[in-house]
């Protein structure tokens, strides 16, 4: 005993030193070749060279991103495009497509928006899916009883997808519904975000209500922790309800008494979603079915899960999947592209916006082409924290003429963006790092001039009711305020 103390009061601190170096370089290694953004890769490599073993536990615990390891696994050996759902073309010798590379689906009539269909297409393999029939629905007065009556008609199938799915009279009557489906013999399957289902909590969760009443409902990403927390990160912020593969709905209203503003609520939330009918909707029902098979391991297949493409309106459309696997980046190469080609106007109305660097430049040199760039936020945020570091990073975007615009209470969570009354995006991803980079999106491009004017529309009468900021109102914020936000600001990353 006592020669292995002394061995060990020799040699224990060369070997904890030569270990705690080992380590060291093995975290920073990996930290350099997975990190894709640069400035993110320096941060960790300093964090566990200037505090040994415990930033090298932070990395492992924090840096890695285990939920793109875990799709890579569960998708291994699928061999079709990401939106290539069972039966539609994709490839430009199957689904036709002219000499510049920009398949479509269905006719191939000219958009003024080609050099997005090509992006699009590039960065998504999935066909321009034409003769859609897209609705707008404002706010829950009018989502949620479309999306209830959509159930009730259903025949063969219901596919939900819910970021928040609360336990209050919304959420309940959506609950009684999927259930008399399951009843009718219709197949339903309901996907929520772990984190998103704690927002009723201490109340029971509508998942573990619907699985009590036979209803296959599942949590997307377990978390350990038995509360909601807002920052955490790799969450599915998804919005689909698919109907026998022939109707469906998406944008960013979540499942819950606040979006319906004809009833008193404690949190009054404006919002947009959309209905959809059309060849675009396999795209939106696949999406659905890679979540539920990464969740379960269940393949959806057979009658019940097929999608028919009859043509029902004129939009043209194609689904935007984004998140931290093999979809990363794609809604922000989508916004960047969007801004380079816009020639006339651009408007943006999103809750959260905290662009990067890149973004920044491509709104600031958008404006300095002459373009009209609009930016509809809300006055007051529902969330604090984001609120101040929003604030801090306007004024990159004021300096080279965008104009922003805050909409007064209730709170705005609308999302849409549209470039000169010709294309327009819509969905659940909002301008900032965790829709951007951390969370799993789904959004929806739609080409077609008469619907991306009717959507102008309707951000025109919201910033008709809007204040403008201006730069001299930024520097009248008293220095405490300037030096909080500036701190907030700090955390934009992971906001």
């Amino acid at each position: 005993m006592n020669d292995a103390l002394r061995l060990l009061e020799q040699f224990g601190p060369t070997f904890a030193a030569v270990t705690s170096l080992m380590l060291t370089v093995v975290v920073s290694s990996h930290a350099v070749l997975t990190r894709r953004d640069g400035h993110t890769a320096i941060g960790w490599v300093g964090l566990v060279w200037l505090v040994p073993v415990g930033g090298a536990i932070l990395y492992v615990a924090l840096g890695i991103n285990r939920i793109r390891r875990r799709a890579s696994v569960l998708r291994r050996g699928r061999h079709q495009p990401p939106l290539g759902p069972r039966g539609m073309q994709t490839h430009r010798s199957q689904g036709g497509g002219d000499d510049g590379g920009r398949p479509m689906q269905g006719d191939t009539e000219p958009t003024p928006s080609g050099p997005l269909v090509t992006l699009g297409f590039r960065l998504t393999s999935a066909p321009l899916a034409t003769g859609n029939l897209v609705v707008p629905l404002q706010n829950g007065d009018e989502a949620y009883p479309a999306m209830l009556a959509a159930i009730a008609g259903a025949e063969r199938s219901v596919a939900l997808a819910s970021y928040i799915f609360d336990h209050d009279a919304v959420g309940l009557r959506f609950v009684a519904a999927l259930v008399a489906a399951q009843a009718r013999g219709v197949a339903v399957r309901v996907l929520v975000d772990a984190v998103g289902a704690r927002y009723s909590w201490p109340r029971t969760s509508t998942v573990d209500l619907l699985s009590a009443r036979g209803v296959a409902a599942r949590r997307f990403n377990p978390t350990r922790s038995p509360i909601r927390l807002r920052y955490l990160n790799l969450r599915s912020h998804r919005k689909i309800l698919v109907i026998d593969g022939t109707t469906a709905f998406t944008g960013g209203i979540n499942l819950r008494a606040d979006c319906v503003l004809a009833e008193p609520t404690a949190h009054p939330t404006q919002d947009l979603h959309f209905q959809l009918n059309g060849p675009v909707v396999p795209q939106l029902l696949h999406v659905f079915t890679e979540d539920w098979r990464f969740t379960t391991g269940e393949h959806l297949t057979g009658p019940a899960w097929c999608s028919a493409q009859t043509r029902h309106g004129a939009t043209a459309a194609r689904a935007i999947p984004d998140g931290p696997d093999e979809d990363f980046d794609k809604l922000r190469r989508i916004m960047l592209g969007a801004l380079s080609v816009a020639r006339d106007r651009v408007c943006i109305a999103t809750p959260y916006f905290l662009p990067d660097p890149e973004i920044v430049a491509a709104l600031d040199v958008a404006a300095l082409r002459g373009v009209t760039v609009d930016v509809l936020l809300p006055a007051r945020s529902n969330l604090r924290l984001v609120q101040w570091a929003m604030t801090h990073h306007l004024w990159r975007v004021l300096d080279c003429g965008c104009a922003v615009w805050l909409t007064p209470p209730p709170f705005d969570h609308s999302k849409m963006m549209i470039v000169d009354d010709a294309w327009a995006l819509v969905g659940s991803g909002n301008w900032d790092p965790r829709s951007l980079r951390l969370n799993f999106e789904l959004n929806v491009e739609l080409h077609d001039p008469a619907l991306a004017a009717a959507l102008r529309e309707l951000f025109d009468a919201k910033r008709a009711g809007a204040s403008r900021l201006t730069r001299a109102q930024l520097r009248a914020m008293p220095l405490w305020a300037r030096v909080r936000d500036g701190f907030a600001a700090l955390g934009t990353p992971y906001l």
